[in-house]
């Protein structure tokens, strides 16, 4: 039987990853080819590290996203105010 629950030093291939956070192989494409989940390849496949997955899904990953957003907003909207 699978478990759900990602282990941080378990090793998973993108079916794996796919089936746990129940995205389609496309976007796990995009996340691998944009350096979102950071992977190895091993023999033609990518092998992700469970941490590298709780990182992409923690929620303080989220609101560093956030607040980098923000911080750029502010400075081109400075920038524009400026002209």
């Amino acid at each position: 039987m699978e478990q759900d629950e990602i282990q941080s030093n378990e090793i998973y291939t993108t079916a794996e990853v796919q089936s746990r956070l129940k995205i389609s192989n496309s976007t796990i494409k995009r996340l691998l080819k944009k350096g979102v989940l950071r992977a190895n390849k091993v023999g033609g496949q990518y092998r992700i590290l469970g941490k590298e997955i709780l990182r992409l899904v923690s929620p303080t990953i989220e609101q560093k996203a956030i607040n980098l957003y923000l911080k750029i907003k502010a400075k081109a909207k400075e920038k524009i105010e400026k002209w």
